[in-house]
């Protein structure tokens, strides 16, 4: 295992000890909001500091980009505009369901070298299920190798969506696609539904309106996994757009054709 992605484990399930002890009183948590519909707890908040903590010790010159504190620089206090190693933190994707203790909620880190995601770790506290990648050496779940799923049939293909309200009831250049397939889900966690194609739970996975944190280690998992990521064009910049087609490489053509018209 890349060195690298053990110690992001390390700052995961350290990061998960302290959700899975908020997890125990609810009712005990404070929650802002920072937005419409966008949560936050101190516990977000907690949990992505023990991770930047862990992953600055291990390596001081990295820069940060996270949710709750968006950009940190490197604890040594060197500054770069392009830094080399940047890790991407979602200490929790899935915040809403978490303060109604639903259990679909993830950890999710990233390492980009140079602009590239390399490493990838999505961790479930809840089910303590570990997803990790790390690049051109394939994807795990529990130090078992997972592959997308076989499914060629795209009415028989379930996929999993975050695209709003209006989307989702049939409002949108979205809705052929949705119908088309054999089921649709929204889990409230990006970083889950991406771990759950990369697992073959799951055959597709379509969002928009998503951050880098929500879909960087998510995206290597899906690839490593020997799926397929672009944007609704088809292109690599999906992580800039926040469009985000993931899926087999059979039902992701399929995926892009009813995208397209």
């Amino acid at each position: 295992m890349h060195p690298m992605l053990n110690t992001a484990i390390k700052a995961a399930r350290r990061a998960g000890t302290i959700i899975n002890r908020a997890s125990l009183d609810l009712e005990r948590l404070q929650v802002a909001r920072k937005g419409p519909k966008d949560y936050v707890t101190e516990v977000d908040r907690a949990a992505e500091e023990a991770i930047i903590e862990v992953l600055s010790t291990a390596y001081p010159s990295h820069t940060f980009l996270g949710e709750e504190n968006g950009q940190v620089a490197a604890a040594d206090g060197s500054q770069e505009e392009a830094p080399e190693f940047q890790w991407v933190i979602d200490p929790i994707d899935g915040t809403t369901n978490f303060i109604h203790g639903l259990p679909l909620y993830a950890i999710s880190i990233a390492l980009m070298h140079r602009g590239q995601v390399t490493q990838a770790v999505v961790y479930d506290p809840s089910s303590n299920e570990l997803f990790t990648a790390s690049r051109g050496s394939g994807a795990f779940l529990n130090d078992r190798r997972i592959r997308v799923s076989g499914q060629r049939r795209y009415h028989d293909a379930l996929l999993a969506a975050h695209l709003g309200n209006a989307a989702m009831n049939g409002n949108s250049p979205f809705t052929d696609m949705l119908d088309e397939s054999a089921a649709v889900r929204r889990l409230g966690s990006t970083v889950l539904a991406l771990a759950y194609v990369a697992a073959g739970r799951l055959d597709g996975f379509c969002g928009v309106g998503l951050k880098p944190w929500d879909l960087a280690a998510g995206g290597l998992l899906v690839l490593e996994a020997g799926g397929l990521v672009s944007d609704f064009d088809g292109e690599q910049l999906w992580m800039k757009t926040g469009r985000v087609v993931a899926a087999t490489p059979k039902i992701f053509p399929q995926m892009l054709g009813y995208l397209n018209g």
